[in-house]
């Protein structure tokens, strides 16, 4: 794939992460959204879905996943990182979706940072800036 080609698919993809990030209030239901931009250290979880919310984190998830590993894809082109990039996405996704869960029915009052880090791992593409850097140096090594 020439450079040129590259960089735009690159641009498009990140396109595709910016319109989800900028219509993330009205494309999935997420009352954390709300909870966690408020002083709700002294606050109790507000009242929720929590099927729709597991459903739109985990559509949120997928949305991102796909975009990721089409990243990967341009970047990279081999069908070995791909392969382990999903395996390692599934995985990510029922260890944090666990976690998640597990927090959001035992966090007292005003703990709630474990919550909003697992949640902000499943709704962001930070498994990409972990895996980028890791295969430029897997590569650059051989």
């Amino acid at each position: 794939m020439n450079k040129i080609l590259k960089i735009g698919f690159l641009a498009l993809l990140g396109f595709g992460f910016l319109v989800i990030r900028m219509f993330e209030e009205s494309l999935f239901y997420d009352p954390l959204l709300a909870f966690f931009r408020s002083d709700y250290s002294q606050q109790s979880l507000p009242d929720m879905n929590t099927f729709k919310l597991i459903a739109n984190i985990g559509f949120r998830f997928f949305l991102n996943t796909v975009l990721s590993l089409a990243v990967l894809f341009v970047l990279f082109q081999k069908k070995g990182i791909l392969l382990f990039s999903v395996v390692m996405y599934i995985l990510f996704f029922g260890v944090l979706l666990l976690l998640f869960l597990f927090f959001l029915f035992t966090s007292e009052t005003g703990e709630y940072m474990a919550l909003f880090y697992i949640r902000r791992f499943l709704i962001q593409p930070i498994l990409l800036l972990l895996l980028v850097p890791a295969f430029y140096f897997q590569l650059s090594k051989k």
